[in-house]
C-alpha cells in the first residue's frame, strides 16, 4: 500500500504534468496559427486514440483473466464492419455493444 503522503504527492505532479501539456498548446500556442503539416496529422488523433484504448479491452479482456473472448472478438468485426458500411461512428459502436450483450447472453 502507498503512503498517504506519497499518493498526494504522485497525484498533485499527474495534475501539474497535465495541466502544463494543456496550456502548453492553449496558453502559449493559442493565439497563433498552426503549420498545416501539424494540422493534417493533429486530424488523425482521435483515430488513433479509439483503437489504442479498445484494443487491450478486445484482445486481452480483464473480464476473463486476460483470455480470449469470442463475444468481444465478434463485437468488435460487427463494429468494424458497421463503420466501414455506414460510415457513422455512433451507430457502429451501438452495434457492435448490442452485439456483445447479445452474444454474452447467449453464451452464459
Amino acid at each position: 500500500m502507498i503512503d498517504r503522503t506519497e499518493l498526494w504527492i504522485v497525484i498533485i505532479c499527474l495534475g501539474i504534468g497535465s495541466f502544463a501539456l494543456r496550456f502548453a498548446f492553449t496558453g502559449l500556442v493559442g493565439d497563433r496559427k498552426l503549420p498545416d503539416w501539424l494540422m493534417r496529422h493533429l486530424r488523425y488523433t482521435a483515430v488513433g486514440i479509439l483503437p489504442a484504448i479498445i484494443a487491450p479491452a478486445v484482445l486481452w479482456p480483464a473480464a476473463t483473466g486476460g483470455n480470449y473472448d469470442l463475444p468481444r472478438i465478434c463485437a468488435a468485426v460487427v463494429t468494424l464492419t458497421l463503420g466501414l458500411i455506414w460510415k457513422n461512428v455512433v451507430g457502429a459502436i451501438l452495434g457492435g455493444i448490442a452485439t456483445l450483450y447479445t452474444l454474452q447472453y447467449i453464451l452464459s
